[in-house]
């Protein structure tokens, strides 16, 4: 089950607590797409215990988008940077 928290200073950030599944990232796209456009926003992954193959796609595409994965664990960075798009977009 996956948790989320919003909060807003000087970014928005989405503090992300629990499993992300691919259920789950539909609705992370949707809350995403309501923040206003050129608001800087970041996902806190620090509490993340497990994700997907789907997830891992959808995090690959928020960076390509310009959001900050914070605290993300290592095994989700090396896999990241393993598999870098050829393109963003």
């Amino acid at each position: 089950m996956l948790k989320i928290q919003r909060s807003s200073d000087k970014e928005v950030l989405y503090s992300l607590s629990g499993h992300i599944e691919s259920e789950d990232v539909t609705e992370l796209r949707r809350l995403l797409s309501l923040e206003t456009a050129g608001e800087t926003v970041a996902l806190d992954l620090k509490e993340i215990t497990l994700i997907d193959r789907d997830t891992l796609g959808f995090l690959a595409d928020c960076e390509c988008e310009n959001i900050k994965l914070k605290n993300c664990p290592a095994y989700v960075r090396e896999w990241l940077d393993c598999n870098k798009r050829v393109e963003c977009g």
